[in-house]
């Protein structure tokens, strides 16, 4: 096969032709007037595609069970604002009366990063579970667990390993090795554990980039005769491009907001972000500028101005030439400044929270 036919989900590399997606992998078109009470990256056209998304919008608009799952990789101490959207969609669909599940990947970061089982958990604890809390999930109709400690996980990804060839891994993945292997077994276990409790199907939000584990884990659950699997579905979002206007925030590479970010530091990375201004301010005011070629639009659109007509009044104003790029920076500059202060509000209370949840 092409090497374009494969997405890596371990890789750097990442899809730029969302359309060419849906097209060579089988994609579903998102429908936003197919979900009640759509979030702000739905209305907005982030939320771009999935599989199996109609039997979710039943599920929702008829008040029966279904479960939203993510997973947390503690391979780094904090996450980043492109991280949030996988987020923002797993806590609307909390809202919509999934049943949701949050497990730490703590298996699967020690087989493929290298990061012990003990500082997996420590990060967890400390950093990653009080985030996704401060960003909004609401723990107490949460369930949170690590691979390491879910025997039924680990059972189930023994008891379905079989069910996939060594030509269809290298079919959906490109390459792969003993410790990838591993890996995506137990992911395949984590997306189908909900249904050991309870039989409903689950959709699980995530960047393209996570597609393949999605289509293993849909080809095992078919093959796996011993249970009665609703295929599971899944919801993917673009990414927050990088300031530096690449494809997608990268800690290496420092064109990210990180989660908190010092005030300084907000300034300092906004200030040198890559906008769709001219080259002179009087230039802008005659020609206008190119908010879709502004990272700080994006910034604008994923996360930071709520309002839609709002929003859209920015776009039409920057167009005229009416706000110039460095007034966009001075408010994209306020509103992280404002999103820090509460994100570090709430991080501390969720911290506190923590101790007292059921984690096994």
């Amino acid at each position: 096969m092409e090497k374009e036919k494969f997405i890596d989900p371990w890789g750097s590399e990442l899809p730029e032709d969302y359309a060419k997606l849906i097209r060579e992998f089988g994609l579903e078109k998102f429908n936003v007037s197919d979900f009640p009470n759509p979030n702000k990256l739905m209305r907005r056209g982030l939320v771009f595609a999935g599989r199996s998304l109609g039997i979710i919008s039943r599920a929702i608009k008829e008040k029966k069970p279904f479960y939203a799952l993510t997973g947390i990789m503690p391979s780094s101490e904090k996450i980043h604002l492109g991280n949030k959207c996988v987020i923002d969609n797993l806590v609307y669909f909390q809202k919509q009366g999934a049943k949701t599940y949050m497990l730490v990947a703590d298996l699967e970061a020690a087989a493929t990063r290298g990061i012990s089982l003990e500082e997996s958990r420590k990060r967890a604890l400390n950093y990653h579970i009080p985030a996704y809390i401060a960003l909004g999930l609401n723990p107490r109709k949460t369930k949170f667990y690590f691979q390491s400690s879910n025997k039924e996980v680990t059972s189930l990804a023994f008891s379905l390993s079989g069910k996939a060839t060594l030509n269809e891994y290298r079919a959906i993945y490109g390459s792969t090795s003993p410790a990838r292997i591993m890996s995506s077994v137990l992911q395949v276990a984590d997306i189908l554990y909900p249904q050991l409790e309870e039989e409903m199907p689950g959709i699980i939000p995530t960047g393209i980039d996570q597609d393949p584990h999605i289509r293993l884990t849909r080809d095992i659950a078919k093959r796996a005769k011993g249970y009665k699997f609703f295929l599971p579905s899944a919801i993917y979002h673009k990414y927050t491009p990088a300031l530096d206007g690449s494809l997608k925030m990268s800690k290496s590479k420092g064109n990210f907001i990180e989660l908190p970010e010092s005030s300084e530091s907000i300034k300092k990375k906004i200030m040198k972000a890559v906008t769709g201004g001219r080259k002179t301010a009087e230039e802008q005011r005659k020609l206008g500028g190119q908010p879709e070629k502004d990272m700080i639009y994006e910034l604008f659109k994923q996360h930071l101005i709520e309002d839609d007509k709002e929003l859209l009044q920015r776009i039409k104003d920057n167009k005229a030439g009416k706000i110039l790029s460095r007034e966009d920076k001075e408010y994209a500059i306020e509103l992280l400044n404002k999103f820090m202060d509460d994100f570090k509000r709430k991080f501390e209370k969720a911290k506190n929270l923590v101790p007292k949840l059921d984690i096994s």
